[in-house]
């Protein structure tokens, strides 16, 4: 199976440490080397050069997007390659050792009219036995989210059906559980394969919880555009919409 890695990446300070340690995972990883990695810059304006380890015959090709949000980014990722499967991955998790190898066993498991295969996620808990943080908890939730971009491959040929992922969405929050809802509608079953990889929970401020909030507008398009069983459909919880809004007007 002909496959091509997409990385959206913002240039994020720790992005030295887990970019670097991605793509060297992808490069000594047991299996079958992608066709291509492409890392999508998706910041608004040139900056430093992405932290990219010696190749070691790697094909890594950085493209921009214009800072337009991870959907954007996804798209002009999957429309430069040019293989039959693209797997999307975020630029801070850390994949399995065998992630190549079993990566194209899912693929080739796959029947004809599955349309995508989603990668298995494990959140590490905080290591200093403190509860954890709503940033951390959230971040948890990966770990049983269905069809998250974290490591999610599509066929092109489906991305390209569907147009891809909808640019509306600008947040990482959302697009990817629109992009799998859409398929399933348009007839493309979606598999859990047997890769693996861990997400760590990144940095975030004091205000993280805050600015999570924007995602109920993500939430509200989601809404609009697949009708109010859109939870139940893509796997999803009852939404605190309601709470936030009773807690702000109690305040």
């Amino acid at each position: 199976m002909s496959c091509t890695v997409v990385i959206p990446t913002i240039g994020r300070p720790s992005l030295r440490v887990t970019l670097h340690a991605l793509l060297t995972a992808l490069r000594d990883g047991a299996g079958p080397a992608p066709h291509e990695i492409i890392v999508v810059d998706d910041r608004p304006a040139p900056g430093a050069p992405l932290p990219l380890p010696p190749p070691a015959g790697q094909r890594i090709r950085v493209i921009r997007s214009g800072g337009r949000g991870p959907a954007a980014a996804r798209n002009a990722g999957w429309r430069a390659a040019t293989t039959e499967w693209i797997a999307f991955l975020d630029d801070d998790v850390v994949p399995e050792a065998k992630w190549p190898a079993r990566l194209a066993a899912d693929l080739a498991a796959l029947p004809p009219e599955a349309g995508g295969s989603q990668g298995r996620v494990s959140v590490p808990p905080p290591q200093d036995g403190r509860a954890p943080t709503d940033w951390e908890r959230n971040t948890a939730g990966l770990a049983d989210a269905d069809w998250i971009t974290a490591d999610m491959a599509y066929r092109r040929g489906l991305l390209a059906e569907l147009g891809g992922f909808d640019e509306r969405f600008r947040r990482a929050y959302r697009e990817d559980a629109d992009l799998a809802l859409r398929a399933m509608d348009a007839g493309h079953g979606l598999v859990l394969g047997e890769r693996r990889l861990t997400h760590p929970v990144r940095p975030a401020g004091f205000w993280a919880s805050v600015r999570a909030q924007a995602g109920n507008a993500d939430d509200v398009l989601m809404w609009r555009v697949h009708g109010p069983s859109w939870r139940r459909r893509a796997g999803e919880g009852r939404g605190l919409l309601r709470r936030h809004v009773l807690t702000t007007a109690a305040g």
